[in-house]
């Protein structure tokens, strides 16, 4: 068994660093309203309903136009898309590295924007869609031409999606979609919301459920409002759609198959969220002990106190864990089915998010006030990847499906 990380990645890091150095902290710095500790006030739009700034959106759109001509923002995407073909084992290694260099242009929490991209959208799209959507949608994502939100939570449903009350139904040639969803992240600049719509079956089944692409200024569809969230600003829209009519070659992938399109979205997202989630966390343990180090109280470094070894000791032994539990889920993924491997992508996931709210908050512990501050980014970290926990599915239901694979219930 060999614990060494695939030999070319050290140098693509290393690489990496060096773009960073040279093209995006130059950026950061002519604009630190965004990153001190003005962040979330400058980048947040007060006065419409809460959602990013638009110059803030236009700084991550540079930042990721500098990525993509340097060939990293591709780079976990397949050649044909102009990507490197970057493994999930290469993504989740190179996640971690990012979020622990802490916050910055590079790799914003908040916008999950980074210099390497994260696509579960484009990825969706390269298995489940036509060619003619492929030719359509792929190139124009990634120059955000195109985006698309997401739309399967709903008003009275969550992670019982199966029971989700927006329909579909065959008018002619056309589909008539009615309901409403929550949490729409992004949908306040998306050209299109893949909307999740029971098209046949009974509520609970995982079969009868349709994802369609539906342009967001379809008439019918509509945002009353967004919601203001423990970490803003907040791009997650409540939508409404009332006698939504949408063509036949809206869906994506087949006709009452939906939902794996949706678990193909969940699972791409979550061995990255996971990953970035233990950078945050170890990029938090480092810089507690580095102060529990220099601080001097009562004549001798803070960190001769029990008191603060022990539980930076558990922290530091259990991010080394996850790290082995993310590797492991990642390296399987690549090898393979995602649904064969979701039980490990569960593990890697709650238990590397746990982590980085545990780690941000004795970060914040032992820098005393000015940790609690919002001059240290402690409080912004655990804001952030508070939401992981219930977000992409929650952690009760990620634990679920853990138990699930080991129990053997739920199967035939």
């Amino acid at each position: 068994m060999d614990f060494a990380l695939p030999e070319h990645l050290p140098g693509l890091l290393a690489e990496m660093d060096a773009f960073i150095e040279a093209e995006i902290k130059p950026l950061e710095r002519e604009n630190m309203q965004y990153f001190d500790r003005r962040r979330e006030f400058a980048r947040t739009d007060l006065d419409n309903g809460g959602v990013p700034a638009r110059e803030w959106e236009d700084l991550l759109d540079e930042m990721r136009r500098r990525a993509d001509a340097a060939g990293w923002l591709r780079y976990g995407l397949p050649v044909e898309f102009g990507g490197r073909g970057g493994s999930n084992l290469d993504m989740a290694v190179i996640r971690e590295h990012l979020a622990h260099k802490g916050l910055g242009l590079h790799n914003d929490l908040q916008d999950e924007s980074s210099i390497v991209g994260n696509f579960p959208q484009v990825i969706m799209m390269s298995r489940f869609g036509t060619e003619a959507q492929k030719a359509e949608w792929v190139e124009a994502m990634l120059t955000g031409e195109r985006s698309m939100a997401f739309g399967l939570t709903e008003p009275n449903h969550g992670s019982d999606a199966t029971w989700m009350e927006t329909t579909a139904v065959r008018d002619g040639d056309d589909w008539v979609i009615n309901g409403a969803k929550r949490w729409n992240t992004g949908v306040h600049r998306a050209t299109h919301d893949l909307v999740f719509a029971r098209t046949s079956g009974s509520a609970g089944s995982a079969t009868g459920i349709t994802a369609f692409l539906v342009p967001t200024d379809t008439p019918g569809f509509t945002v009353p409002y967004y919601w203001w969230t423990f970490n803003m600003p907040s791009d997650h829209g409540e939508v409404e759609l009332s006698d939504v009519r949408v063509p036949a070659d809206a869906v994506l992938g087949e006709v009452d198959h939906g939902l794996e399109v949706g678990q193909t979205f969940l699972h791409e997202n979550r061995i990255r969220q996971a990953a970035s989630s233990l950078g945050a966390a170890q990029y938090c343990i480092d810089r507690a002990a580095q102060y529990a180090g220099d601080r001097i109280v009562f004549g001798k470094p803070l960190s001769v106190n029990q008191a603060v070894q022990w539980p930076l000791a558990e922290l530091q032994t259990e991010a080394q864990m996850v790290r082995l539990l993310v590797y492991y889920a990642a390296w399987h993924l690549d090898r393979d089915h995602h649904m064969e491997v979701s039980d490990k992508v569960s593990m890697a996931n709650y238990r590397a998010n746990r982590l980085v709210c545990e780690a941000a908050d004795r970060a914040m512990q032992i820098h005393g006030g000015v940790g609690y501050s919002r001059h240290e980014p402690f409080e912004h970290i655990y804001r952030h990847h508070r939401r992981y926990r219930i977000t992409e599915g929650a952690e009760e239901i990620q634990i679920r499906r853990v138990a699930q694979r080991m129990l053997k219930f739920g199967r035939k």
